[in-house]
């Protein structure tokens, strides 16, 4: 497909789901991604059969891209994989911990051989560091960077429900990738990149981080309720429950006068400042709830419409299938359509088929086996 990214070619020793990810976007910029798997193929093939005998994670991620199995400590497979790297713009890999290196193609190797190459490891901690053997997951790391201990109810941790770690580690890659390849155009030179999914997730605790290194306060769980901003939460109403933002010293007038019918509230010394609701969150949460608690969802969305106070759904999955604001795009595996949520950005046509293990292998071996 024709993109901002046509003509690239990227060769990615991928599995699972952070590098796929990042390997999908380009693929949707127009770039030809060619995906080397094992015999039987990468992981997350094997994850379920939920989409017409594919694996919901695999359908997902590799849309658009060409698969070829290889043997990588095969010499003639081994040497196949070096043409194809000597050709392409990007190459990625995210192996087990040493795997890549001990193989010769790590980034910083690869780089050494062909300058102009963009490589890139995606690990689970960085390898500078203490860490850099461990093996990760996601929800290993969601665990290890203290994800879940800002997560879930004050009884119990709880991770994320989709899979954190991996995406944005995948997005980071991703915008790296786009950054060396500005950089290219510049001076010439690729550049070797190290992704790390502890240093993605450590970036994202910034802000509990901060509370507690600057001010001692330990971030608390407050489960659907915002831990630094109040109101900031759920509240039920007769038919369903409705997330309510309360962002500035302005809306919190307009909430008490208009949705909550008392205007002296927002000058309550227990309320007046958000540092003070989020003291008070306990009694402001039962002023509010008893307010909602009477009204359905669509009579309480149109008085918070009314007062211009931001406000969201608390949806269920089979809810966001049939959101008013969900884009979808199509794609086809083994001959059978389905589709899947537009990426952001993307307004064109988009790559729909998901590749067959080692679907491009004799066209892939005839154009690149050949010394």
């Amino acid at each position: 497909m024709a993109g901002a990214l046509d003509g690239l070619l990227v060769v990615a020793l991928e599995q699972a789901v952070a590098a796929p990810l990042c390997t999908r976007q380009l693929a949707d910029g127009g770039a030809r991604v060619i995906k080397l798997e094992r015999a039987g193929g990468e992981t997350a093939r094997h994850y379920d059969t939920t989409v017409h005998g594919a694996s919901a994670y695999f359908a997902w991620l590799n849309r658009g891209k060409q698969s070829v199995v290889i043997d990588v400590k095969d010499a003639g497979d081994r040497a196949m994989v070096e043409r194809m790297v000597g050709k392409a713009d990007v190459f990625i890999q995210n192996l087990a911990p040493g795997a890549a290196a001990r193989l010769g193609l790590d980034a910083a190797a690869l780089v050494e051989v062909h300058p102009r190459l963009i490589a890139v490891d995606i690990c689970g901690y960085g390898q500078s560091t203490a860490a850099h053997a461990m093996r990760a997951y996601d929800m290993l790391v969601q665990a290890e960077a203290g994800i879940c201990a800002v997560t879930g109810t004050p009884e119990a941790m709880a991770k994320v429900g989709v899979s954190i770690a991996d995406i944005a580690t995948g997005m980071n890659a991703h915008a790296a990738i786009l950054e060396a390849l500005i950089g290219r155009g510049r001076t010439g030179q690729g550049a070797a990149i190290e992704i790390a999914m502890f240093d993605t997730m450590a970036d994202w605790m910034a802000v509990p981080l901060l509370h507690l290194e600057h001010a001692g306060r330990v971030t608390g769980r407050h489960g659907l309720e915002h831990a630094a901003i109040y109101p900031y939460a759920a509240y039920a109403c007769l038919d369903g429950s409705l997330m309510i933002s309360i962002q500035s010293p302005d809306e919190w007038r307009r909430f008490c006068a208009g949705v909550l019918g008392d205007a002296a509230l927002a000058d309550d010394p227990r309320f007046a400042t958000n540092p003070d609701r989020v003291e008070s969150r306990e009694t402001l949460g039962r002023i509010v709830g008893d307010v909602l608690a009477a009204m359905t969802i669509a009579d309480a969305s149109a008085l918070l419409d009314r007062h211009r106070i931001a406000w969201g759904r608390v949806s269920t999955v089979a809810d966001v299938s049939a959101h008013a604001a969900l884009r979808r795009v199509p794609a086809e595996v083994g001959g059978e359509a389905f589709d899947l949520p537009r990426p952001p950005g993307r307004s064109g046509a988009l790559p729909t088929t998901i590749p067959a293990l080692d679907a491009n292998g004799a066209d892939l071996r005839c154009e690149f086996g050949a010394g």
